[in-house]
């Protein structure tokens, strides 16, 4: 019995050995843990992280881009109209110049001549004409003694002398301006160019060589064209006012001006299918410039409670546009939408969409219907710009 026991407790230490290594090997193989997911049902997929955006109901103004070509308010090319020498210039390449302020002075002197000329003709005139009253007044005083052939004669040379004075007159007149035209004067408030001639130079009446250009910058025009198909809005449009017209940089990024539509050409070019419009600039700042190319916006309605989102909830498909809304259960939902205006990251959705909609604006390339998605709200507000994690 005694030599039992040692044999027993062997055979009892044994069994649990075993016991306890078939367990392992049970509950520590991959088939194990098969087992265990299996009986606990698939793995929850992780939420997908997007950004939303509020559908909203706003008005939205509906804008007209265009490419335009800034140009003077007016623009003149400087000539002389007299023959003579240049005794002086008096402004300076680039300079705002007042209207009337002297530019360029030609030598006066030959002019000058010819209006004391004129005057001393008319003086002449006027004393001979005295002398011709004299003898009329005379010879119809004597009466029966003097010939009526006489009296008629003496009537006639006052006559002549009457007209010649006249033409004395308009002939100071013509020499006067002939004098006022060596001071030339800018004929309207605006930039002076590049002069193109120098003190000393002889500048010819007849000759097209100008001696500055001027360009007025204060207002100022930009010529853009519209499609044609658009016109019947802008005419529309002009009927309640003045419609409004931002000029930008080539690029778009920078606002030059804020202008008005001032003209409306009076026919389509039918070469192109558009119309050629003109917008007037107050221009101050002066960043606005001649020959200047620009990018325009040209305001043509406003739509009422508009339902807008922003562009990057719009995406592109071969059957259409559509969008990913976000329901109560933060799943993605699909909406196909119409869009009609799309302009400064925002869109106008025709059909689809209804005001109070989540919709996802960043991520959908993750995204499929019915996908569990975390939302954060993109928004500019502060009270909205919060993250709502599944």
């Amino acid at each position: 019995m005694k030599k039992t026991r040692p044999i027993l407790w062997i055979l009892i230490i044994a069994a649990v050995a075993s016991a306890g290594y078939y367990g392992w090997q049970k509950f520590s193989s991959p088939e194990a843990g098969k087992t265990q997911t299996a009986q606990k049902g698939p793995a929850r997929p992780p939420a997908i992280p997007v950004s939303v955006s509020p559908v909203q109901k706003a008005d939205f103004p509906v804008y007209l881009t265009g490419l335009g070509t800034v140009q003077g308010f007016n623009t003149v090319q400087v000539r002389s109209r007299v023959d003579g020498q240049i005794d002086k210039i008096a402004f300076s390449e680039g300079q705002m110049v007042k209207q009337d302020e002297l530019l360029v002075s030609i030598d006066p002197r030959p002019y000058q001549a010819t209006l004391d000329q004129a005057k001393a003709k008319k003086a002449q005139d006027e004393a001979n004409l005295a002398n011709a009253n004299l003898e009329l007044q005379r010879a119809m005083k004597l009466g029966e003694f003097a010939t009526a052939q006489r009296v008629d004669t003496q009537r006639s040379t006052v006559a002549q002398l009457t007209a010649q004075i006249a033409a004395d007159e308009a002939a100071i007149s013509n020499a006067q301006t002939q004098l006022d035209y060596t001071q030339i004067k800018a004929p309207f408030t605006g930039v002076a160019g590049l002069r193109l001639v120098d003190v000393g130079n002889i500048v010819n009446a007849s000759t097209q060589t100008g001696i500055v250009t001027i360009s007025q910058v204060e207002p100022i025009s930009v010529i853009f064209t519209a499609p044609e198909d658009q016109l019947p809005y802008i005419s529309e449009g002009q009927k309640a006012g003045a419609l409004k017209v931002i000029a930008f940089t080539t690029d778009g990024k920078k606002t030059l001006a804020e202008g008005k539509l001032a003209v409306i050409n009076n026919q389509v070019d039918t070469t192109s299918g558009t119309i050629r419009l003109k917008a007037v600039f107050d221009n101050k700042e002066h960043t606005l410039w001649p020959g200047q190319s620009v990018s325009t916006r040209l305001l043509v309605r406003t739509l009422k409670d508009a339902t807008v989102v922003p562009d990057d909830a719009v995406q592109h498909s071969t059957n259409g546009l559509y969008a990913y809304t976000v329901n109560q259960d933060n799943k993605a939902e699909v909406h196909k939408i119409k869009v009609s205006y799309a302009i400064d990251g925002r869109s106008v959705v025709d059909e689809g969409l209804s005001p109070g909609q989540q919709v996802i604006t960043g991520g959908q390339f993750k995204v499929q219907p019915g996908s569990l998605v975390s939302t954060a709200v993109a928004s500019s507000d502060p009270s909205q710009n919060k993250v709502r994690q599944e």
